[in-house]
């Protein structure tokens, strides 16, 4: 009893240590039956891990050591074609045609995660699934460790299937990407800005409502806190490209 004693404590002491030690990881699992090119942007003076952009095949993860503090957003780029010199075109969350993104972001429409590590005021952890750039692809995000009260984000069903139509992103007969109603309309109504720039005026759409039904743990239009941001406190966290549901 007295060593099963000393492995917990053991154990204890490694989680604190990789909590507190300034460093912290990130691992990125593709659970889909195809390929998955990653595209991971750091927030400004920022880092962007792997260059930014890497191959993921069916069944594979790798792990992202990342620092304290660390901000910044993941997302899954699908059918994507790359030659030797890693340029190309991917159907959906392209960075630029090239397989390194290097502080370009995904073209919308993308399910995006997005993870803040800790700020100078706080050193909590926030994370969250966002749809408001719209989707392509089911996604999570959970912790290793960290305790009560720290949740899972997610989007984990497939929205192309039930997508309205006139958010609808086709690659011949296949829909591989759902448009946020803020891309597909063009306005400050549906985007949260201007006028529309606040809480008290920017409220859900019927599309935010339709995607937050199916998804209600993942953002869905701009002001969608309450429901939507996580906080934690973990030493790593796993971000699962179509997670089982």
């Amino acid at each position: 009893m007295g060593n099963l004693y000393v492995s917990i404590c053991y154990l204890y002491l490694l989680v604190i240590i990789s909590v507190t030690d300034g460093a912290l990881q990130l691992i990125v699992v593709n659970n889909c039956n195809e390929g998955v090119w990653p595209g991971i942007l750091g927030n400004p003076g920022q880092q962007n891990p792997k260059d930014g952009g890497f191959l993921l095949n069916s069944g594979e993860e790798v792990v992202l050591d990342l620092p304290e503090k660390w901000a910044g957003r993941l997302w899954g780029r699908q059918g994507c074609n790359f030659d030797a010199q890693g340029k190309g075109e991917c159907e959906t969350g392209d960075c630029g045609s090239q397989l390194s993104c290097r502080g370009t972001s995904g073209v919308p429409p993308a399910t995006v995660v997005e993870m803040t590590f800790g700020t100078s005021a706080s050193p909590l952890h926030y994370y969250d699934v966002s749809l408001v750039d719209g989707f392509n692809l089911p996604v999570s995000m959970k912790p290793v460790g960290g305790g009560v009260g720290c949740g899972v984000a997610k989007c984990d069903a497939d929205l192309n299937v039930c997508c309205p139509s006139a958010l609808e992103v086709k690659k011949g007969n296949k829909v591989v990407g759902c448009k946020s109603a803020c891309l597909a309309m063009q306005s400050a109504k549906y985007c949260c800005t201007g006028e529309f720039s606040d809480p008290k005026t920017c409220k859900p759409t019927v599309f935010a409502n339709l995607f937050k039904a199916i998804c209600p743990k993942a953002y869905t239009y701009a002001f969608d806190d309450s429901s939507s941001l996580n906080r934690c406190r973990a030493p790593r966290y796993v971000v699962t490209f179509c997670p089982p549901t």
